[in-house]
């Protein structure tokens, strides 16, 4: 046990010296994790508002599937991913596979319906409460969305820290698409991983210390900005 304490503490000292492999990984993995969530906001969270808006038919259709979505198999995006941009598949001409764009697309596949699934359900509950005022102010369908999304904005906070939360934890999609090459693909979460695989506990458990340390900064950043923004506009 202490020799494993003293590994532990030495694994932390080798990863406070910062050293290129390790930025570069924690860089990677911020760049990939950031990119997939902020594009799965601007995707989803319009989807998320005109669903709550819209009427037409197999819309709660639509609304199951997303919520069901939330608890797609990570591994089963990477197939999927990995087999469109494979060279025999439909955009393998692209050569994105094993690069650091298909780990994007995979995490943006994942993260999307949490997205578009979180908006929804905070806008329906705002269109209830004031579709009444919106119809007689005559706005459309459009506009009445973008007021949701505006009056939301809470949500739109929380659906953006659900999606970055998923993205940065997320090991599965991302090695199968990726190929956790050293230098080019490798995550903390596919570090984290190999280091297990091969016994080194001390190092893989930094690296873990190192990610939730990431992950609660960009959360902290994220509601200071929330913060900032509904004080400048009050």
């Amino acid at each position: 046990m202490h020799d494993f304490v003293r590994s532990f503490v030495n694994a932390l000292a080798l990863t406070g010296h910062l050293d290129r492999d390790l930025v570069q990984i924690v860089l990677l993995s911020l760049q990939v994790s950031l990119s997939a969530s902020l594009i799965a906001m601007l995707v989803g969270a319009p989807l998320g508002g005109a669903l709550a808006v819209s009427h037409f038919w197999g819309r709660q259709a639509v609304v199951v599937v997303m919520n069901a979505l939330l608890g797609l198999p990570p591994v089963v995006v990477g197939l999927a991913v990995y087999l469109m941009l494979s060279r025999s598949g439909p955009f393998g001409y692209m050569g994105l596979l094993f690069t650091p764009a298909a780990m994007v697309i995979a995490q943006t596949v994942l993260t999307t319906p949490i997205v578009i699934a979180l908006v929804h359900r905070a806008a329906a509950t705002l269109w209830s409460d004031y579709s009444d005022l919106l119809r007689t102010d005559g706005a459309s369908r459009l506009r009445s969305a973008l007021e949701l999304l505006s009056m939301g904005r809470a949500a739109l906070l929380t659906a953006f820290l659900a999606a970055f939360g998923r993205a940065i934890a997320e090991v599965g999609a991302i090695v199968i698409v990726g190929g956790n090459v050293r230098g080019f693909t490798r995550t903390m979460t596919t570090t984290i991983a190999l280091e297990t695989s091969k016994g080194d506990l001390p190092l893989a458990l930094a690296l873990g210390l190192i990610l939730v340390f990431l992950s609660v900064a960009v959360s902290t950043t994220a509601f200071l900005l929330a913060g900032l923004t509904a004080r400048s506009r009050g």
